[in-house]
C-alpha cells in the first residue's frame, strides 16, 4: 500500500477511504465519455477533512479530482491522471435560509432542486433550474456554472452566488464574497471560482441569492412547419420587449421520440415546437400572451396552443424534460453538446446543423434553451461502430466551428472538462488560453487539482471511438 494512502487512512475514517477495485470503478466515469480509474476515493464530511486531504495531496503531488453526483456531460470529474477522487456528495447536506435577506447558505452536497423546494416554503425561489437539478449537487452546479430553461430571464448559476467557502489546492480554507447583494471589495474571486470546474479550489459552502416567486405563470406551445421559421420567431419575440422565463425548442425528431417514449400529445407532424413560459403579475401575463400569439401568427406558426389547466401545462414541461431519455432510446450512444450562438443566429445555426448531418451521415437531433441561443445538438450513434464514431467526431468538431463562426461559444452550460478542451484555443486564442493557464498556475503551483481538464494537452483531440 502506498505511503500516502496509509496516511490518508489516518486523517479520514477508513470506511470513507475506498480502495477496492469495484469502488474505484464506480467513480471512473461520469455522464460523458471515457473511463479513468482513480487510485483511491475519499469521502470528506467536513471542510477541515477536505483541507487535510488537499494538504496531503499537495505534499505528495497526488492529483485530486473533486466530484459531485457525476452527472457532468463534459468529463469534469473524471480522474484522468489517477490519484484521488474527492467525493463531495457524501458531505452533510445543509440548507440554512434567511428569507428576510433573500439568501440561503448551502453545503456542496445539497441537491439543487431541494434548494428551490426549501425556498418555496417561504414564497421564494432559487432561479437556476438545470434539467438534472433533482440529482445534481449544488457543488457540481457551482463548479460547472450550470444553466437551465430559466436562464433566459434569470441567468445562470454565477448570477445567483454571493459568496463561497473554498479549500485551496494547498489546503487553506478561504471565504470569498459575502452575504450582501453589493460587494466590490477587491477582485471578485467568487466569480473566478464559479465555473472553474474544480481546477482552482474545492467548494465546501456557498451563499446564494433567492428571489420572490412570481405570482403567476402562463405556458404556450407553438408549432411550425419549418425549423428556420421557429428560429426567426424566437428572435422576433425576444426583440419585442417581452422576456419569457423559458423558451424551449424541440425539432421533429425530439417530438417523435418523446411521443414514443412517454406520449404527451405533442404534434409529431410539426417540424419544430417552441414551448414558452411567461411569469409575473396575472394581468401582465394576459397582455404578453396576446402579443406572443400575434407575433407567432405573423411569423407563420401552424398553431398556438394554450393549456387550459395547470396540469396540462405541467404535462408539456414534463414532456420537454423527457427529451434526453427519449432520444437515448433511438440509438445506444448519445453525444450531448451545448454550443451556444447569439439569438439572431439561431436560424443560421439550425441550417449549419442540417448541413453537418448530411455531410457526415449522422443522426442529429436538436433541442434546448433556444431563448438564450443555448441549443443542445445531440448526435445519436453506436459507440461499438468505430467507423461511425469517427464520423461523429468530425461532425462534433464542425458544430463547434460553426458556433464560433457565428459569434457563439463552445459551451453554454455543460462546461469544458475533457470533451471540449481540444477546442479551447479556437475560441480564446493562444494568448487568452495562456492567461487562463497563468491563473491556474498561481492558484495551484503543483498542478494537483483536477488536472487534465479545461486546458488541452499537447496534440489532444476529441476521441469518441476505441479501435
Amino acid at each position: 500500500m502506498d505511503e500516502w494512502i496509509e496516511e490518508l487512512r489516518r486523517i479520514i475514517p477508513e470506511k470513507r477511504v475506498l480502495t477496492d477495485l469495484a469502488d474505484r470503478h464506480s467513480y471512473s466515469f461520469d455522464a460523458s465519455f471515457g473511463e479513468h480509474l482513480p487510485d483511491v476515493v475519499v469521502q470528506p464530511k467536513t471542510k477541515q477533512e477536505t483541507a487535510d486531504v488537499l494538504k496531503l495531496a499537495n505534499r505528495y503531488r497526488i492529483p485530486v479530482h473533486p466530484r459531485g453526483s457525476g452527472t457532468c456531460l463534459s468529463g469534469g470529474p473524471l480522474p484522468v491522471h489517477g490519484g484521488i477522487v474527492l467525493d463531495m456528495s457524501q458531505y452533510p447536506a445543509e440548507i440554512h435560509l434567511r428569507p428576510r435577506d433573500l439568501t440561503v447558505d448551502v453545503t456542496p452536497s445539497v441537491l439543487t432542486a431541494n434548494i428551490n423546494k426549501a425556498a418555496e416554503e417561504h414564497g421564494l425561489m432559487y432561479a437556476p433550474d438545470p434539467s438534472s437539478a433533482h440529482v445534481a449537487t449544488i457543488g457540481g452546479n457551482l463548479a460547472e456554472n450550470s444553466g437551465g430553461p430559466r436562464g433566459l430571464k434569470y441567468g445562470v448559476t454565477k448570477d445567483h452566488v454571493l459568496g463561497l467557502e473554498v479549500v485551496t489546492p494547498e489546503g487553506e480554507i478561504i471565504r470569498t464574497g459575502g452575504r450582501t447583494i453589493k460587494n466590490v471589495t477587491g477582485i471578485d474571486l467568487t466569480k473566478l471560482i464559479v465555473g472553474s470546474e474544480g481546477i482552482l479550489g474545492v467548494i465546501v459552502g456557498a451563499t446564494l441569492k433567492l428571489m420572490p416567486k412570481p405570482p403567476a405563470v402562463q405556458t404556450l406551445m407553438v408549432t411550425f412547419d419549418e425549423v428556420r421559421k421557429a428560429g426567426e420567431a424566437i428572435s422576433q419575440t425576444l426583440t419585442s420587449g417581452i422576456l419569457p422565463s423559458k423558451m424551449e425548442f424541440m425539432d421533429q425528431a425530439c417530438v417523435t421520440a418523446v411521443e414514443k417514449f412517454q406520449p404527451a400529445g405533442l404534434p409529431v407532424d410539426a417540424a419544430a415546437v417552441i414551448i414558452i413560459e411567461l411569469d409575473g403579475h396575472p394581468e401582465t401575463l394576459k397582455v404578453e400572451k396576446r402579443l406572443i400569439e400575434e407575433i407567432m401568427e405573423d411569423m407563420g406558426a401552424l398553431d398556438v396552443i394554450i393549456p387550459k389547466t395547470n396540469e396540462e401545462a405541467a404535462k408539456l414541461w414534463h414532456a420537454r424534460k423527457q427529451v434526453s431519455p427519449a432520444i437515448a432510446k433511438i440509438k445506444p450512444t448519445k453525444v450531448s453538446e451545448d454550443a451556444t450562438v447569439p439569438r439572431s443566429k439561431i436560424p443560421d445555426f439550425m441550417d449549419r446543423l442540417q448541413i453537418i448531418k448530411e455531410k457526415y451521415d449522422v443522426e442529429v437531433v436538436a433541442f434546448g434553451h433556444a431563448g438564450d441561443g443555448n441549443l443542445h445538438p445531440n448526435v445519436l450513434c453506436d459507440k461499438r461502430d468505430v467507423e461511425e464514431m469517427k464520423r461523429v467526431e468530425k461532425a462534433v468538431e464542425e458544430m463547434f466551428e460553426a458556433a464560433l463562426e457565428l459569434g457563439g461559444t463552445l459551451s453554454g452550460e455543460h462546461g469544458i472538462g475533457t470533451m471540449k478542451a481540444p477546442f479551447m484555443e479556437l475560441e480564446l486564442g493562444e494568448v487568452g488560453l495562456d492567461m487562463m493557464k497563468r491563473i491556474k498556475e498561481s492558484w495551484d503551483p503543483n498542478g494537483i487539482l483536477n488536472p487534465g481538464k479545461v486546458f488541452p494537452e499537447k496534440g489532444q483531440k476529441l476521441v469518441l471511438h476505441h479501435e
